[in-house]
C-alpha cells in the first residue's frame, strides 16, 4: 500500500496527540492520583502507536509501546506515579517530538532511545524501587566520583543488566591549555558519537563557561571497548590524561550503597521531598474551542465533527484568486462611477456588498487561534523552572484570540525568548521571594485579545523588576546613551533600552539566557511582522512586555498617494496623521530638513528623492502635503504629491529577484490596473 499520500496527515495528528500528552502530563503531575488523566494520556499513546505502526515508524511504535506498558500499570493501580515515572514519560514525549520532526525534515524517524526504554522497562520491573542516588567516591585514584540522581542511576543499572558497557571517565586537559571548554566540547563530540553521557561534573554550561579547573568527569554508556574509548579521548589534542573505570552491576550496587546514617537521612530527606514538590502548576484558561462539537438535532445522535482538515496551499490558492476578484471589484466600482448608470451603480454596489462578505470569511479561514502557539508553553515552563529550582504558575488567557497563519507561523520564537527571560530574569528565587515577602511560586500571565485591527499579547510577571540605575549603568557602559542623555530619559524610555543589540543586565550567562542576543531578537522579529514591542516594570513588583500585531498580513488598509505618475500606498497602521505644510515651515539642520510638527522637530523625508521619481519636483510648490509616519516612538514625515484616498489593498511580494528593496515591503494591482509599491515606515526611520 502507498503510504506517502497519508504521511501529512499522520504528521498532523502525531502532533495533535503529542500536544495532547503533554498537556495531560502536567495536568496529572499537579493532580497523581486522578486515573481519568491517565487514561486519556493512555489512550493518546495507543493511537500514536497505532499510527506509527501503520506507517513504519517503528522507533515511534517501540517507544510508545514502553510508554503504554507503564501507563497500563498506573491506570490499574498496580504503579503510583512518582517524580522518577514523571521524569521518564516526559523525556520519552521529547524524543517523539525529535522523531516527529525527523520525519517532517524527510528523515526516517528513528532514533536511539535505548537508555529511555532501560528506564521505562524498570519501572514495569520494579527495579527503579532499588536504586538509590548514589554518591560515587574513591572509585580508584584519581577519580573523585560524581552524583548521579535516580533516574540516571536507573539508567546505568539497566543498561548493564541490557549488555552495555558503562564507564566512568574522569579527563584531565593540559595545565597550560588555553582553550579549555574547546577540547573539553571535542572529548564530548567523540563521546557522542559512540555512545551515551549519562551525567558530566561539572555541568555542560560549566564547562563551555571555563568554569572547571583542569579535569571533568562523567558516565557514559556504550558498546566500544576501554581500549577503544581511550584512544579517541586521547587523539584529542592538549588532553594530559583519561581515567577509564568499567562500572559492573557489583561495583555499581557497592556506590549506591549509603555510606554512613548521615547519608540515609539525607537520601530519604530528599525522596520525601521529591515526592511532595511540584515545580511548576499551569493553569490554562481557556474559551470555547473554535472548532466546537455540533449540537444533536432534536431527537437525533450527536454529530461527530463538522470540521475537515484543509491543506494550507488550497487557502493560499483561495486568497489568491480573491485577490484578484478584488482588484476587478475596484475596476468595476470606477467605471460605474464614470458610466453612471443606476442599473450598473446597484449591481456593482451589490456585488460589492457580497465581495466584503466573501472577503471576510476567507480571511476567517486563514485566521488560527493563538493557542497553536500557546500550547507548547506549559511545558517549557514546567521544564525551565525545575532546571532553575524555581516555582512558576502560568496562568493563560484568551488562547482563542485569533491570527492570520502568516503571522502565527512567525510569532512563536519571540514569544519563546520572552517567557524564558521572563522565568531566568524576572521570577527570584524561592529564597529570595520569601525575603522578600512574596509568595514561594511567582506568576507570569500570558494574555491575548483583540483591540482594533490589531492583536496584543503580553506577558506578564510578579518577579523582581527593572532597575532604572542598573539598566542606565549597562547601556552608559555600552555607549548606548551619554551620561546628559540619561538623566533626560523617562522610566519607560531606559526599560526599553534592553531591546538594543547586545543589551544584557545578567549577572552570569546561562544556556536559558544573559548572552544580550534575545530582547533584540524579538524586536526585530516582530517589527517585520508589522508590529511593535515594549516593556514596562515596577521595581521590586514585576515587568510586563507588550506585543501588538496586526490581525492579517494579506490585505491591509492603507493610503494611496501620488507621486508624478506614480502611485504609492502606505499602511494605515503606520500612520499617525496627513497635513499639508507652507515650504516656509521646512528647516535646514545640519544638511538635513526638518519641520516642525505639534511642539517637536521631526525629520522630512523626500519621497520623490528617495524613488527618484523623474516627473515630481517638489522645489516648485509654495505647500506641499505630508504623511506622518511612527515607528515606536519615532515619528517622520514624508513629503507627497497628492492624496488619493483609503483604499484596502493585497500584499503581493516581489519576487525573489526584487527581495531587499529599500523601503518598499511589496506591491499591490490597483483596480486601473497599474502597480502601486508599498512603502515600509520602519525602514524609514533610523
Amino acid at each position: 500500500m502507498e503510504l506517502s499520500q497519508y504521511l501529512s496527515m499522520f504528521i498532523d495528528e502525531s502532533k495533535e496527540h503529542l500536544q495532547s500528552l503533554n498537556e495531560n502530563l502536567l495536568s496529572l503531575e499537579s493532580s497523581p492520583q486522578d486515573i481519568s488523566i491517565v487514561h486519556n494520556i493512555f489512550r493518546s499513546a495507543h493511537t500514536l502507536k497505532g499510527m506509527s505502526a501503520t506507517m513504519g515508524f517503528e522507533d515511534i511504535a517501540a517507544l510508545t509501546h514502553e510508554m503504554e506498558n507503564v501507563l497500563d500499570l498506573v491506570r490499574n493501580s498496580k504503579v503510583e506515579m512518582n517524580p522518577f515515572i514523571f521524569d521518564c514519560i516526559f523525556k520519552s514525549l521529547d524524543s517523539l517530538e525529535s522523531m516527529v520532526e525527523d520525519i517532517i525534515q524527510g528523515g526516517t524517524g528513528k532514533a536511539d532511545v535505548t537508555p529511555i526504554v532501560i528506564a521505562l522497562r524498570s519501572i514495569v520491573t520494579g527495579d527503579y524501587k532499588t536504586a538509590h542516588a548514589p554518591v560515587v567516591t574513591d572509585v580508584k585514584e584519581p577519580a573523585k566520583g560524581i552524583e548521579v540522581d535516580e533516574f540516571q542511576f536507573s539508567i546505568l543499572q539497566q543498561s548493564i543488566d541490557s549488555g552495555f558497557l558503562v564507564f566512568y571517565v574522569e579527563v584531565s586537559v593540559n595545565e597550560n591549555c588555553v582553550l579549555k571548554a574547546a577540547r573539553a566540547y571535542m572529548v564530548f563530540d567523540a563521546l557522542e558519537r559512540m555512545g551515551e553521557i549519562v551525567k558530566a561534573t561539572p555541568t555542560v554550561q560549566e564547562i563551555e563557561q571555563e568554569k572547571f579547573d583542569r579535569s571533568f568527569s562523567l558516565y557514559f554508556i556504550s558498546k566500544v571497548d576501554q581500549a577503544t574509548l581511550e584512544k579517541e579521548i586521547l587523539n584529542v589534542s592538549e588532553i594530559h590524561s583519561a581515567v577509564i573505570i568499567t562500572v559492573d552491576t557489583e561495583s555499581l550496587a557497592e556506590l549506591s550503597r549509603p555510606r554512613n546514617e548521615v547519608e540515609i537521612a539525607r537520601q530519604e530527606i530528599v525522596a520525601a521531598f521529591a515526592a511532595v514538590t511540584v515545580p511548576v502548576a499551569v493553569e490554562v484558561a481557556k474559551a470555547e474551542p473554535v472548532a466546537a462539537s455540533v449540537k444533536p438535532a432534536a431527537g437525533g445522535a450527536p454529530v461527530a465533527s463538522r470540521t475537515i482538515r484543509v491543506d494550507i496551499e488550497r487557502l493560499d490558492a483561495l486568497m489568491n484568486l480573491f485577490s484578484e476578484l478584488l482588484i476587478d471589484r475596484v475596476r468595476l466600482e470606477q467605471l460605474a462611477s464614470e458610466v453612471k448608470r443606476n442599473d450598473l451603480t446597484e449591481t456593482v454596489e451589490h456585488m460589492s456588498r457580497v465581495s466584503s462578505d466573501l472577503q471576510n470569511i476567507v480571511l476567517k479561514l486563514r485566521m488560527v487561534p493563538v493557542d497553536s502557539v500557546f500550547n507548547r508553553f506549559p511545558r517549557m515552563i514546567r521544564d525551565l523552572a525545575k532546571s532553575l529550582d524555581k516555582k512558576v504558575d502560568l496562568v493563560i488567557t484568551g488562547a482563542e484570540t485569533e491570527l492570520d497563519r502568516t503571522v502565527i507561523d512567525e510569532i512563536g520564537d519571540p514569544l519563546v525568548h520572552l517567557l524564558r527571560n521572563a522565568v531566568d530574569h524576572g521570577i527570584e528565587s524561592i529564597s529570595d521571594r520569601l525575603a522578600a515577602g512574596k509568595s514561594e511560586q511567582g506568576t507570569i500571565q500570558l494574555r491575548a485579545f483583540h483591540s482594533g485591527n490589531h492583536v496584543f499579547i503580553e506577558i506578564e510577571e510578579d518577579g523582581r523588576g527593572i532597575y532604572r540605575e542598573k539598566v542606565l549603568k549597562t547601556a552608559l557602559k555600552n555607549g548606548l546613551v551619554t551620561a546628559e542623555q540619561a538623566a533626560k530619559l523617562t522610566d519607560l524610555e531606559v526599560y526599553n533600552l534592553l531591546f538594543a543589540s547586545g543589551f544584557s543586565t545578567a549577572e552570569k550567562i546561562s544556556d536559558i539566557s544573559g548572552r544580550g542576543v534575545g530582547l533584540d531578537v524579538v524586536k526585530t522579529k516582530i517589527q517585520m511582522l508589522g508590529g511593535h514591542v515594549q516593556v514596562d516594570s515596577k521595581p521590586g513588583l514585576g515587568s510586563k512586555f507588550s506585543v501588538q500585531l496586526p490581525l492579517t498580513l494579506s490585505i491591509i488598509s492603507a493610503m494611496l498617494v501620488r507621486l508624478g505618475s506614480e502611485k504609492y500606498a502606505i499602511p494605515l497602521s503606520s500612520i499617525v496623521e496627513t497635513s499639508a505644510i507652507q515650504r516656509n515651515q521646512i528647516r535646514s539642520i545640519h544638511g538635513n530638513k526638518m519641520v516642525d510638527y505639534r511642539n517637536s522637530i521631526i525629520p522630512l523625508v523626500s519621497l520623490s528623492t528617495l524613488f527618484n521619481v523623474p516627473d515630481f519636483n517638489e522645489d516648485l510648490e509654495e505647500e506641499t502635503e505630508i504623511v506622518v509616519v511612527r515607528k515606536g516612538d519615532k515619528q517622520v514625515a514624508l513629503m507627497v504629491d497628492e492624496f488619493i484616498g483609503q483604499q484596502e489593498i493585497v500584499l503581493k511580494t516581489l519576487g525573489k529577484y526584487l527581495s531587499g528593496l529599500f523601503a518598499v515591503s511589496g506591491a499591490t494591482i490597483l483596480g486601473d490596473g497599474q502597480v502601486a509599491l508599498i512603502i515600509d515606515p520602519n525602514a524609514l526611520i533610523k
